[in-house]
């Protein structure tokens, strides 16, 4: 017979805490609860990892990563926009960088939160809920990125028609804009004769990058960069996303480089200002 779950208050009491300390555990993602009836219930399963993991280190002993991502999700699933800030908060103060925030925290969580949908377990609201969250704490982190001095060239950045994921690009736009670059983020679903009016628009264009996470976009995605590439011969085309599943397939889309990751698209923009003529 299964243990029943304990209110918030009763949960508080085991911890020896006051309830408004227990209630911040639960927005900071520490402590997992879910609401049931205008009411937060902990399961004693839960009360226990907590508790294991509230245990002191020993001294000498490495510390173990919090596990942000994992806090992260629940707070995105939960509908919880002051616990998913909380989370930010929270991993700054311990230390993270901003770069983190996006890259070990909102991007794992959101893939794990797609791949739930993806297999039945999640609602489409449920998803679309933690997409919106997620945005309006890239809106809240975005001005931080803003670097002074010099620009190191301009990035288009965009998704071919049928691509639905802004979120992939507007946090690339960020991490490139921390990386000393002017980013023009023209969204998705955009047709390849306006991306190539927005390409023409930039005196300074360093290369542009191309957003795939729907396979079922493929096919566009292929056009955009042939596309791209016969009115813009010489800027380099980088395709990423999690439809894209390696630089095989990149080339085969038309691109003339891949980035698995924002870091790798950054490194090879670097690579491009530093020898202009060697590609990516």
């Amino acid at each position: 017979m299964s243990t029943p779950d304990l209110t918030l208050h009763e949960a508080a009491e085991v911890l020896g805490v006051h309830y408004m300390t227990a209630y911040r555990y639960v927005r900071l993602g520490l402590l997992h609860a879910t609401k049931s009836g205008g009411t937060w219930q902990v399961a004693p399963k839960d009360l226990e990892v907590f508790r294991s993991g509230a245990v002191p280190v020993e001294p000498g002993t490495p510390k173990r990563r919090a596990p942000w991502a994992a806090r992260m999700e629940a707070r995105l699933v939960a509908g919880d926009a002051t616990g998913a800030w909380g989370i930010v908060e929270a991993a700054l103060a311990a230390g993270a960088e901003l770069n983190d925030i996006y890259l070990e925290v909102i991007t794992p969580a959101m893939r794990s939160i797609g791949a739930r949908w993806a297999a039945g377990e999640l609602e489409i609201a449920v998803e679309h809920r933690a997409s919106g969250i997620a945005q309006r704490l890239i809106g809240r982190l975005g001005p931080r990125f803003a670097r002074r001095g010099r620009s190191r060239g301009t990035v288009l950045l965009g998704g071919p028609v049928g691509e639905r994921h802004s979120l992939p690009l507007a946090m690339l736009a960020d991490l490139l804009r921390g990386d000393g670059w002017e980013v023009s983020d023209v969204g998705v679903d955009l047709p390849p004769e306006s991306f190539i009016l927005a390409a023409e628009d930039i005196d300074d264009l360093a290369a542009i990058g191309v957003s795939l996470s729907s396979i079922e976009s493929e096919a566009n995605a292929a056009a955009l960069c042939a596309a791209l590439r016969a009115a813009m011969p010489g800027v380099p085309v980088v395709i990423g996303g999690v439809a894209v599943r390696d630089a095989e397939h990149a080339m085969a889309l038309g691109a003339t480089g891949f980035a698995a990751s924002a870091d790798a698209f950054a490194a090879q923009l670097s690579r491009v200002v530093a020898t202009p003529n060697a590609g990516v």
